[in-house]
């Protein structure tokens, strides 16, 4: 995939801000909604958020330590998606009927208690998402790599975990509107 860059920063700029826009919305939600489960085994809207929050941790101070330590400056007009992250971005786009995905049991939030300080992160972390958006417009979005979480061994370009993660965002704020449409 081949995206002029200044398309892609706004779109996941875009998703971005519309992600911060639900999660406010949800200040003014009560803890009984917030921690509404469909069924047992499924995520409340606090659960999606808190694994949002868990991959956050992960992967901003590892994109913002990217963009530092880069000694890729230059950019380009266009991004070229590689290989593995194109596919790793693309599986995480949110499809008409939400499909099924296995998480990892340490980013399972399941059963825990949360409350709405959980909110005020993943708003704290997509603040910080789009800062990074904005530095990342002075480097290389495909010389500049990134490790990602489930291993150090792989690396992707940084357009492309950007890609991954914001689509990942957007996968579970559809999820948690699925869930406060559904109450």
């Amino acid at each position: 995939m081949t995206i002029p860059i200044n398309q892609l920063f706004s779109e996941l700029k875009i998703i971005t801000e519309n992600n911060i826009e639900f999660a406010e919305s949800l200040l003014n939600q009560n803890n009984e909604t917030l921690n509404f489960r469909a069924s047992e085994d499924s995520w409340s809207i606090l659960e999606c958020l808190e694994h949002l929050n868990f991959y956050g941790l992960f992967y901003l101070p590892e994109i913002e330590n990217r963009i530092l330590e880069t000694r890729f400056q230059e950019t380009k007009s266009e991004f070229k998606s590689g290989i593995l992250g194109n596919y790793f971005a693309n599986m995480m786009l949110p499809k008409e009927k939400l499909n099924k995905m296995k998480t990892l049991k340490i980013s399972n939030p399941i059963h825990q208690q949360l409350n709405r300080s959980v909110i005020n992160e993943f708003i704290n972390q997509q603040n910080k998402m789009l800062e990074l958006l904005e530095k990342a417009k002075t480097v290389d979005l495909e010389k500049t790599k990134t490790s990602i979480s489930i291993s150090k061994w792989i690396k992707l370009k940084l357009g492309d975990t950007f890609r991954f993660v914001i689509y990942h965002n957007r996968r579970h704020i559809k999820q948690a509107e699925n869930v406060l449409n559904n109450i």
